[in-house]
């Protein structure tokens, strides 16, 4: 490694060590590289930050926002969350099992890891309070089902990775699927298992006239993913495209089906898109810059050969990958990481014969647990701070939910086809 990209990642570790701001840490970095060792004017900076958010694509992010805004004020969370506590019924660990299954279809509209955190645990966490739940428990078990988000479509993570990549943002959202329902399959069987062992109790008991009213009452929200994944599947629109239709149908059935979106909750939804947006899209150019000037002091060149002369097993690769993608996740934000990593490691992966979707799927899945782990650990934090508790609380439960969530991890990486199947079958 050159004496630049020591520098450079030196100084981008400084950064976070002083908690600076993931961003305005990676600008930093950069600009003292382009200033310390005169590689280039620093009105690269300005060109290579705008040239990263030059993509068609990433116009998607902002969409998928807008229209996860406008589903929340028409109210199809609360209508999810009734419709799978009328699914659960009343057993050991329903209100754990709700929570889950909210996170999950949530996700399916949202595509954001702290969104979903944040509606479905504003719903979920003070009923779970109210019936016993331990609050670290139910805190960490929100944080780790929210992260879901970042695996199921519309995940905006995963269409982050596939713009860098140059892979196809369809297969990868057809790709997410059967893991994300491994992720949240696992996390489940850890709830039931908890609150087995401390008693923790379900919702109302089973009704099939609640069911069958509340699957109505929240069929709109469930034809969301059909209209995002049918319409990419079947080639009537792209995902960019899929995002405006996911926009309109919203503003539809929000003002004439439940009569609920307003002008008022317009505006503010507007208003939270763009402070989204720009926190993202802010991100996405800062590591854009960032992965530019590493990329040009050959780093992906000098990684593939160490991993070329470290190991001759594309497992072994994938395992070294993922460690190291584990702790950085730890202290990184997972589209500032796949920015500035993905770029780094294809070489490898393309080396190695490693499917770049199988490879996608595998680095999201590790980017959702490492949102869940102290000390960033956003989707967790975010848990905390709707539960009103420390993260030390989560602690404990959490430990069995990452055991969880690495088990899944090492399944979809020793067992491709679980990833590969949908995409080979249907693409």
């Amino acid at each position: 490694m050159s004496l630049g990209a020591l520098a450079l990642l030196g100084i981008f570790a400084v950064t976070l060590l002083i908690d600076v701001p993931v961003a305005f840490g990676l600008v930093l970095a950069s600009v003292a590289y382009l200033l310390l060792f005169d590689a280039a004017p620093t009105m690269v900076a300005a060109q290579q930050f705008v040239s990263g958010l030059d993509s068609f694509t990433l116009l998607a992010i902002p969409l998928f926002v807008l229209a996860a805004q406008l589903m929340n004020s028409a109210g199809l969370t609360q209508r999810i969350v009734r419709l799978c506590a009328a699914i659960v019924g009343d057993v050991p660990g329903g209100l754990a099992i709700v929570a889950v299954l909210a996170c999950m279809m949530f996700g399916a509209l949202s595509g954001s890891g702290v969104a979903d955190v944040v509606a479905i645990g504003s719903l979920m966490l003070p009923t779970m309070a109210q019936r016993g739940y331990d609050r670290g428990f139910s805190a960490a078990l929100v944080g780790c089902a929210g992260a879901s988000s970042t695996i199921i479509p519309p995940s905006i993570v995963l269409i982050v990775y596939g713009t860098i990549t140059d892979t196809s943002v369809g297969k990868l959202f057809m790709a997410g699927i059967i893991p994300g329902l491994l992720l949240g399959l696992s996390l489940i069987v850890v709830a039931v298992w908890m609150s087995r062992k401390h008693g923790w109790s379900g919702g109302q008991p089973f009704n099939a006239k609640e069911l069958r009213a509340s699957f109505f009452d929240a069929l709109p929200a469930l034809m969301v993913p059909v209209l995002i994944i049918g319409g990419i599947r079947f080639g009537i629109f792209t995902a960019t495209e899929a995002a405006s239709s996911a926009i309109v149908y919203a503003l539809l059935i929000g003002a004439f089906w439940y009569r609920s979106l307003s002008f008022k909750k317009l505006w503010n939804d507007l208003k939270v898109t763009a402070e989204i947006s720009a926190s993202i899209l802010l991100i996405i150019g800062a590591a854009a810059l960032f992965a530019w000037i590493l990329i040009a002091e050959q780093l992906p060149h000098s990684l593939a050969q160490f991993l070329v002369n470290f190991t001759d097993s594309k497992y072994g690769v994938m395992l070294l990958i993922m460690a190291v993608l584990l702790v950085l996740g730890t202290f990184m934000e997972a589209i500032a990481l796949i920015i500035i990593v993905a770029p780094v490691v294809m070489p490898a992966i393309h080396h190695f014969g490693i499917d770049p979707v199988h490879f996608g799927i595998l680095l999201v899945v590790n980017l959702a647990i490492g949102a869940n782990t102290p000390p960033l650990g956003v989707d967790l934090l975010a848990a905390c701070r709707i539960g009103g508790i420390r993260m030390v609380q989560t602690l404990r439960p959490l430990s069995w939910m990452v055991l969880a969530m690495l088990s899944v991890l090492l399944l979809l990486m020793f067992v491709p086809s679980i990833v590969m199947f949908l995409p080979n079958t249907v693409a």
